[in-house]
């Protein structure tokens, strides 16, 4: 019995290629953490007779709305908020989208104005990424 990382050796139809505008983010992704094998980004246990089980996403990538988002991505673009200097996103079940994200922002500084940071947050996950990966739900706090 054996649990770890699930890699395949061969290519097969309908495999990605690149990642459009970035084909080294693409080798880097999948291919540098175990050289000579595709890594699918999933968990997997082996049992003794052979048989393969997936655990789960070994990543952070959450699927809203059949498109596959890192939650880094979502918090690097939040983190460009000059009020922002930390960020967390996470996926949560969603009824209609399948996933969503739910983002937790701390602030530099108290502020009144939480309502007018959380929109300026959602313009810039719509501009800097796009508008599905908007976060449902932002909980702000303070330091």
């Amino acid at each position: 019995d054996v649990t770890g990382a699930l890699c395949l050796a061969q290519p097969w139809p309908g495999m990605a290629r690149t990642i459009y505008g970035d084909h080294q983010r693409f080798v880097d992704a999948y291919f540098k953490a175990y050289p000579g094998y595709y890594f699918t980004g999933d968990g997997a246990y082996r049992t003794k007779k052979g048989y393969y089980q997936i655990t789960g996403r070994m990543d952070d990538v959450i699927n809203i709305s059949g498109h596959r988002l890192g939650t880094a991505e979502i918090e690097d673009a939040m983190a460009d908020h000059p009020e922002v200097p930390e960020t967390a996103v996470i996926g949560y079940p969603h009824k209609i989208k399948g996933e969503g994200a739910f983002a937790f922002v701390v602030l530099k500084e108290q502020t009144a104005h939480i309502d007018r940071v959380k929109e300026e947050l959602k313009t810039i996950v719509a501009t800097k990424i796009a508008k599905y990966a908007v976060p449902d739900h932002i909980l702000v706090s303070g330091r």
